[in-house]
């Protein structure tokens, strides 16, 4: 686990100063030219050619006026390349330039050949991009993160939320959503990504029960996902995530933990039984031992059982000797679970057992009211 002693996360405020040393180059003189060369040789097209139905929204999506936040700008340049692949695909041109009649329609479907495998080339760049700086900030915010069983939540968490969401996706393709269908549902799904980490970040909602779960986790980290996640939260290429606190003029960062110790004399045991009222809940564990006298490497049995409410007892994880572990399982029967460290095999050592357990109810994605598109 990264440090975050003496940052505090980034501001609107510091990252406007930081990037005034990232100054954007001005756009090509040539950018206005060909803009206006693009809605003239539009116009005449549609002059001779009429646009269709199914092209209109494509042409209010060209003359509209560009959305204001770069990941909105990013889909919207990836929903209006799709649609131009699509409009341009060999199998949608007139019957001349499939035939390529003449030298001149020869040319033009050279032309349009060419375009088609630029923006080809731009789609996977854009999408490229974009899983990148996913990426990117979640695991800068798995870095700080501490690193046990509360890390691996928090991924378990994003991997079934992201195959609930892809699996959205596809069951629109498949039930013949268009393009722009299809991209209205990824746009949605990216504004529920923000709205849920910023839960996360602001200890509202169902996140309440990760964040009283997550005890130990650093304030400043809290923040940072919280910021970047509102409304006008934005992270571009060289945005530094955390600053010091004093260069933020910010509050100092502290951090909890809620690690007990406890020690087992030889021949006993120690047991933790933990109380589940949901399914689906987790059962979490991170323990290790303490080195023993002359270095000495020292281990410990450890098993999960399954108490019902009628006290019948059913075994979960098998008992094994470890030096130190960390898990979780899904439950999927109420009642009690008794984790216990068996150190009844020992006739002389004590052992020294810091550990943390918990029971997470489940964390179940909140239904987000209708978005406008």
């Amino acid at each position: 686990m990264a440090t975050t002693e003496g940052l505090a996360p980034i501001t609107r405020t510091y990252l406007a100063r930081y990037y005034d040393k990232y100054p954007l180059p001005p756009l090509p003189d040539a950018t206005t030219d060909l803009a206006a060369r693009l809605r003239a040789l539009s116009a005449d097209l549609a002059a001779v050619a009429p646009i269709a139905p199914d092209e209109e929204l494509l042409e209010q999506e060209a003359a509209g006026i560009p959305a204001h936040k770069i990941d909105e700008n990013l889909w919207k340049n990836r929903e209006q390349i799709e649609e131009i692949l699509f409009l341009i695909n060999s199998s949608r041109r007139p019957v001349a330039l499939q035939q390529k009649s003449t030298p001149e329609d020869a040319e033009i479907v050279c032309t349009l050949d060419d375009i088609e495998a630029k923006l080809k080339d731009m789609l996977k760049k854009l999408e490229q991009f974009q899983l990148q700086k996913a990426d990117n900030v979640f695991n800068t915010v798995m870095t700080y993160m501490p690193q046990d069983f509360r890390g691996t939540l928090i991924r378990q968490q994003r991997e079934r939320s992201e195959r609930n969401k892809q699996a959205e996706v596809d069951a629109l393709v498949s039930a013949g959503g268009s393009i722009h269908d299809r991209y209205a549902l990824l746009w949605k799904q990216q504004m529920e990504r923000r709205v849920q980490l910023a839960q996360l970040g602001s200890a509202t909602g169902v996140y309440k029960t990760l964040v009283r779960y997550l005890v130990g986790v650093p304030q400043v980290l809290l923040d940072f996902i919280r910021q970047i996640n509102d409304d006008n939260g934005e992270v571009f290429v060289n945005t530094p995530f955390f600053i010091s606190a004093e260069d933020a003029g910010a509050m100092d960062a502290r951090k909890s933990d809620e690690y007990k110790e406890t020690i087992i004399p030889a021949g006993k045991t120690h047991e933790v039984i933990l109380s589940v009222e949901a399914l689906n809940s987790y059962i979490a564990w991170d323990f290790s031992l303490q080195q023993g006298a002359l270095n000495m490497v020292l281990d410990i049995g450890f098993h999960v059982e399954h108490i019902s409410p009628s006290g019948e007892k059913t075994l979960i994880l098998p008992y094994r000797r470890y030096e130190a572990d960390q898990g979780n399982f899904c439950t999927v029967s109420l009642g009690s679970y008794k984790l216990v460290w068996d150190n009844s095999y020992s006739s002389f050592f004590k052992k020294i057992l810091r550990y943390k357990v918990d029971a997470v109810p489940p964390v179940v994605e909140p239904a987000l009211p209708a978005m406008e598109l």
